[in-house]
């Protein structure tokens, strides 16, 4: 089935490019509408500052010429309209009654005008208002005596913004050209910089897919960031384990072959002996088929053994929990296993010391000890003894096996419970041993979140230390 392709949507370069370019370009864009606003306000202001003093300049001499009482003056009419040309607008002069008296259009000269802004400018209050969707701007100036501080009217200003808009319009299509211009810097440098920054992941990637090909048999290291270090340490820690996993399966297959081939070797050749032979005596026949019974009953031994081993490899759901008298459970373990110490003269003890109830699964709790006092039994000395006791506090309860037995040498210890282990293998096989009890004990223990430790010298004797749960907790 051919690789399927990771999408470079869903990829980290990806993703920091979006979020390069959003950091890039959304400040810009806020900026630039900042920088519009800010000069439309200062357009805005600056023209209504400059059209009010020119309004005041002209109330003044309405005042003067008493304009609102007589409106007849050519001269003011001029400056006016010349003021309502220069900024292309329109101006009204209505008086204290919101009657108009001029109007530069001549439209509405001798109406009456009820405005908001007039009535608030009639208060003494002056106005202003910019229009942005209309493009005018709209001011109210008082008309009063500089002396007497009598309010004459209200002059009314409506002048074309047009031009503060053409600005804005300009400034909006520069900033749009400035803006693409940005964009497509940020796209460049977001994209190379990605590339440069997810670099080292690349590395990575094409490290493990070296692995995975082959082509690379030590570990992986690639600098550049923490994150990297931390993750190529994690993976060669996974690929060691990985390794050490592998050997194992090797050796464990090449131990199983070994040891299944071994007894077959010697019925063959015991086999072929009676065969290539004539009128060979019933003693001898007798005497070869005892030897091929024992080799058949090791031959045996040792697949019952792998089989228990492929059982306790399966899930924790084959447990078959029951509450069980620890007590009861030794005793009937030691009396199965008494006539083998009884063959050497070795003493079995069991020491209690409390009544101990607790939920294990029966048969794998007994396989365990069964091994463990087997191999006390076969590695001990004649004339020896093997000591169980039990005891238990609030939690968990402990069973100790101890023997007078040889001991195991220290750089052994953290070896013997791996599976076709053995210290003497010579000895080992003298006595039957198959090297699987100790992984078979482990195993069984574990399953039922047990514990086993060892402590040994040789020559004088070993002794494994099993804590269970009183209570199993799925």
């Amino acid at each position: 089935m051919p690789k399927k392709k990771p999408s470079f949507f869903k990829s980290v370069r990806f993703r920091m490019m979006v979020i390069m370019i959003v950091l890039g370009i959304v400040p810009s864009l806020i900026i630039a509408k900042a920088i519009v606003h800010s000069y439309e306000k200062r357009a805005v202001s600056l023209r209504t500052s400059s059209v009010r003093n020119q309004c005041d300049i002209l109330c003044n001499k309405l005042v003067e010429e008493h304009y609102m009482e007589n409106p007849k003056s050519r001269e003011i009419d001029t400056q006016l309209e010349l003021l309502s040309n220069v900024y292309n607008g329109r101006i009204l002069l209505i008086n204290n009654y919101f009657k108009i008296v001029k109007d530069t259009y001549g439209l509405d000269e001798g109406k009456t005008i009820i405005a908001a802004d007039v009535i608030r400018c009639l208060k003494g209050e002056t106005t202003g208002r910019y229009d942005e969707r209309d493009n005018y701007l709209e001011l109210t100036v008082l008309i009063k005596s500089p002396e007497q501080k009598a309010l004459q009217g209200v002059m009314l200003v409506s002048i074309s913004a047009a031009e503060i808009s053409s600005s804005i319009e300009y400034l909006d299509r520069s900033g749009m050209l400035f803006q693409g211009l940005i964009a497509l810097i940020v796209i460049i440098f977001s994209y190379i910089a990605c590339r440069i920054l997810v670099k080292p992941f690349d590395k990575i990637t094409k490290a493990i897919e070296d692995i995975t090909d082959g082509y690379q048999k030590g570990d992986i290291y690639v600098e550049g960031y923490t994150e990297t270090e931390l993750i190529t340490d994690a993976f060669n820690k996974m690929l060691n384990r990985m390794k050490v996993l592998d050997e194992s399966r090797q050796e464990f297959v090449s131990n199983v072959s070994h040891e299944l081939k071994t007894p077959m070797t010697s019925m063959k050749v015991l086999a072929d002996s009676l065969v290539g032979q004539e009128n060979v005596p019933e003693e001898l026949y007798q005497e070869f088929l005892q030897d091929i019974t024992v080799e058949i009953d090791r031959e045996n031994k040792i697949i019952t053994d792998l089989l228990s081993l492929v059982k306790l490899d399966k899930k924790v759901s084959d447990l078959k929990m029951e509450h069980l008298n620890i007590n009861d459970l030794l005793e009937t373990i030691l009396k199965r296993l008494r006539p083998i110490a009884d063959g050497r003269n070795i003493d079995l003890i069991l020491d209690s010391f409390r009544p101990v109830e607790a939920d294990v699964d029966e048969v794998k709790f007994t396989l365990a000890i069964s091994n463990l006092v087997e191999n006390g039994i076969k590695y001990n000395v004649d004339d020896g003894w093997v000591r169980v006791s039990l005891d238990a506090d609030h939690k968990f309860f402990y069973v100790t096996v101890s023997d007078s037995g040889m001991g195991i040498p220290e750089d052994s210890l953290e070896k013997i419970f791996e599976r076709f282990y053995r210290v003497d293998k010579s000895h080992s096989r003298e006595i039957g041993g198959t090297g699987l009890g100790l992984a078979i004990a482990r195993g069984s223990i574990f399953m039922q979140h047990g514990t086993i430790n060892v402590n040994s010298r040789e020559e004088e004797g070993t002794t494994f230390t099993v804590r269970m749960p009183l209570s199993y907790i799925p």
